[in-house]
């Protein structure tokens, strides 16, 4: 099957309301439902996350269908400015997710401590149940947000990550990283111990000036990946580290089962990291591409993936992480019947 996505270029960006309109994409949304729009809003320092002046106008669609529209996310396993509710909150209104300014307010999925969850049944190869967040789950219908970037772990991030990995409750992340623990190569440490102050599990600490690792504390994060400098650490690559784009995949299952949904995904602000970075070197790589609508995850990711890539004139992806394979999440959706690879392109 061929599924059409939508392509609206970088430089028409202002116009994302009336392509938004021209796509028909929010066909799903009814009156009186309640309708989650899943985004991401920056971590402290940040600057890959999809501005609330481009939600606004996802919200007022919504609005003009007479539904009730909210904005969330849920917390990170990880501790830090999002970890809970309380402060996830003031980092979403730091970075103007306001009502005033997108016209509908911020609901954390997972509750205060990221513990509020239902459990659905998957009965797939690595998970029989999905922990979602109570928010996501109890929504009529949903709205995917995502900004697509590169992933230390997953290669990419797009709709599907932010479908599995983003909807799932604490629990559930953690249930998805935990095959993911990094390797550990003290010969090249210097001990600053820039890693120890980015782990906020508290894995990491310093023995005679090199770093060392409490394993059952490490929740494979891969904060310290990024915070270090001298190629201290690394991923298992084998299966089980594939593993973990095959579980987001098993969890997004779980996010969509029963449920009426739509997708929109920045390529802009492309960067080798996950959002959950702050660090200053997470700058953008390759030139804003454009926004592209979709009802169908897997072939708006696809789509995202070959724009991308066309973009940088190569494989952007394996030039970032050569060892990963991307696609792994892409092909087990379709094989799960998330979604279609073959999609159409049509240009506004």
């Amino acid at each position: 099957m061929v599924e059409k996505v939508y392509f609206l270029p970088w430089n028409k960006k202002d116009k994302l309301y009336d392509f938004l309109k021209t796509t028909k994409i929010f066909d799903h949304v009814k009156a009186r439902n309640f309708l989650a729009i899943k985004i991401h809003f920056g971590e402290e320092g940040n600057e890959g996350y999809i501005r609330p002046g481009y939600v606004s106008s996802v919200v007022k669609i919504v609005n003009e269908k007479a539904a009730y529209p909210f904005l969330t996310d849920a917390s990170t396993v990880y501790v830090g400015r999002r970890s809970d509710a309380y402060h996830h909150l003031l980092i979403a209104n730091k970075h103007g997710f306001t009502v005033k300014a997108c016209g509908c307010p911020v609901i954390i999925a997972d509750g205060l401590r990221g513990d509020v969850e239902s459990e659905v049944k998957v009965d797939l190869k690595h998970f029989k149940t999905v922990a979602v967040a109570q928010g996501i789950y109890s929504a009529d219908s949903l709205i995917f947000m995502s900004h697509f970037k590169g992933h230390e772990i997953t290669g990419f991030g797009g709709a599907l990550k932010n479908i599995g990995m983003g909807c799932g409750s604490k629990a559930g992340k953690y249930a998805m990283h935990n095959s993911s623990k990094p390797t550990l190569n003290p010969k090249f440490c210097i001990g600053c111990g820039e890693c120890v102050k980015h782990c906020y599990q508290k894995a990491l600490f310093l023995l005679d000036r090199k770093i060392n690792m409490d394993k059952e504390r490490c929740a494979g994060c891969g904060q310290c990946l990024v915070s270090c400098a001298f190629k201290v650490f690394g991923l298992n690559w084998n299966e089980n580290s594939w593993s973990v784009q095959e579980k987001i995949i098993e969890y997004a299952v779980g996010v969509l089962k029963n449920k009426k949904s739509s997708y929109i995904n920045f390529l802009n602000y492309i960067s080798k990291y996950c959002d959950c970075f702050s660090l200053s070197k997470n700058n953008p790589l390759i030139k804003d591409i454009g926004i592209i609508a979709s009802v169908d995850p897997v072939a708006i990711d696809q789509a995202s993936y070959d724009l991308v890539n066309k973009a940088f004139g190569k494989d952007f992806f394996k030039k970032l992480y050569p060892e990963i394979d991307p696609t792994i999440q892409l092909e087990y959706a379709e094989n799960l019947r998330l979604g279609s690879r073959n999609y159409e392109l049509i240009s506004y």
